[in-house]
């Protein structure tokens, strides 16, 4: 006589994830020690340690059930891991996404620990990555563990080395060879929680484009005593046009740019204690806080060449520039945005003078359809595993490549999420992962294959 095959339930999966957490610790501890640190077109001394973790990952999804693993190779680019599992005869498709690569460490005199020596204290993992977004990797790989390598759903895989630096050749390859991603439903784990024991998915992000404006008015630096109050300082006119950006509350004064209301409130406590905004110092623009940061256009300076204050002359200066980081509502066309910007600017005319304005890089945002069956399943997912209901959330942070994965699959829906969360201090010193968290983040993709595998829809 045959045993009776365990159910697959939600329960069941819970334990069988806690069980194998103490090797997913072990997992994620391996591949944070690697200083996979990118560099825009993946250069000659990146590679070794790109390389190696390339290859944990390999190792990882072979030993989780992926088959047909390689590595896409595209120029100047580091390389994507690509592969999968069929699908059960009937059973929809998951696509899976992160990265491997981490942004440097910056100071390393402001972190406590070594950031590729891995340390964990108080119930979280600390290192370069460990939030941003190697945890988030050992999450997939332990979701297709749960499911003892079989997972109900066909799964592709899309692990990149190069997104801390925007992709590379990567950004446009999906809608050129769109049958290398074909799927139901997109898994995008690149986000997390608002905060610990909060379940929460992203459905919005913001695009992302880069204008520089320059100013020149003198062949030379001109003394300031002779030549002052009538010699056209650069300097001046690039403040000034700059300040028209804003009005006086803070809001983008751009023409063209879009906004809207965020249905769901954003906490201005806890964002002023994220930001770190000091005691006394207020919040700009109006309105609603998710439309400053989520639904709304912002507007930075990034970067100004100009004189510093330390080698500063007595001397009305030629040139000046800066560069501008503009963030776009996730359903405007970036290049739409930053035209508006740019025209803006060569409107200016500050005290006459006309500004040199060039166009940078620009990546659409994305808008999640959030009443489909797939998402109702992760919404359910996420909220049985951190036994709470899910909140919805925008991000004014970009993922260039999740508007390309979309227009490759348009019929696909898009989850966004992950084991991190708003006090990670991802890119910042002393990073860190709580590990209840990935824990958690664990059992929700498990019970997301479950969930779409009983369902049978997706759409």
């Amino acid at each position: 006589m045959t045993a009776a095959r365990e159910e697959v339930t939600t329960d069941v999966l819970r334990g069988r994830v806690r069980a194998m957490m103490p090797r997913l610790q072990a997992d994620l501890a391996d591949l944070v020690a690697i200083r996979s640190v990118s560099e825009a077109g993946y250069p000659e001394h990146t590679r070794p340690a790109i390389l190696a973790a390339r290859d944990r990952v390999v190792a990882l999804f072979a030993d989780a059930g992926c088959t047909d693993l390689r590595s896409l190779e595209l120029p100047d680019t580091a390389p994507i891991v690509l592969g999968g599992i069929p699908a059960p005869p009937g059973a929809p498709t998951v696509l899976l996404y992160a990265h491997y690569d981490v942004v440097g460490v910056g100071d390393e005199s402001e972190w406590l620990t070594p950031p590729f020596e891995p340390v964990v204290a108080h119930g979280a993992m600390y290192g370069r990555g460990a939030a941003d977004t190697k945890c988030n990797i050992l999450a997939l790989v332990g979701a297709l563990r749960a499911w003892d390598r079989r997972p109900p759903v066909g799964i592709r895989l899309v692990i990149e080395g190069q997104e801390e630096v925007g992709g590379g050749a990567l950004l446009g390859y999906p809608e050129q060879h769109p049958e290398e991603f074909a799927a139901d439903l997109m898994v995008i784990a690149d986000m997390g929680n608002v905060r610990p024991g909060v379940p929460t998915l992203t459905v919005a992000l913001r695009g992302i484009a880069d204008v520089t404006v320059e100013v020149r008015t003198l062949g030379s630096a001109k003394h300031s005593g002779q030549y002052g109050g009538a010699a056209p300082d650069a300097l001046l006119a690039l403040v000034r046009a700059l300040s028209t950006l804003h009005d006086a509350k803070g809001d983008v004064a751009v023409a063209g740019l879009r906004r809207d209301p965020w249905p769901d409130g954003a906490d201005e406590e806890e964002f002023r204690a994220l930001a770190e905004v000091a005691p006394g110092v207020p919040l700009i623009g109006s309105g609603d806080l998710g439309s400053r940061i989520w639904s709304g256009p912002a507007i930075t300076v990034i970067g100004v060449d100009t004189p510093s204050v330390d080698d500063a002359l007595n001397a009305v200066n030629p040139h000046a520039r800066a560069l501008l980081n503009l963030r776009v509502h996730p359903e405007q066309d970036a290049g739409e945005a930053q035209a508006a910007l740019m025209e803006h600017l060569r409107r200016t005319l500050p005290y006459g003078i006309a500004l040199d304005v060039t166009a940078g890089a620009a990546g659409d945002g994305f808008a999640a359809r959030t009443t489909s069956a797939a998402y109702v399943a992760a919404r359910a997912a996420w909220s049985a595993a951190w036994g709470a209901e899910a909140v919805t959330v925008g991000s004014g942070g970009s993922i260039p490549l999740v508007s390309s994965l979309s227009r490759a699959a348009p019929a696909a829906d898009i989850i966004l999420a992950g084991a991190t969360d708003g006090f990670a201090n991802i890119h910042g010193p002393n990073e860190r992962v709580m590990l209840d968290e990935v824990e958690k983040a664990t059992l929700a993709v498990a019970d997301l294959f479950g969930r779409l595998a009983a369902s049978g829809e997706t759409t």
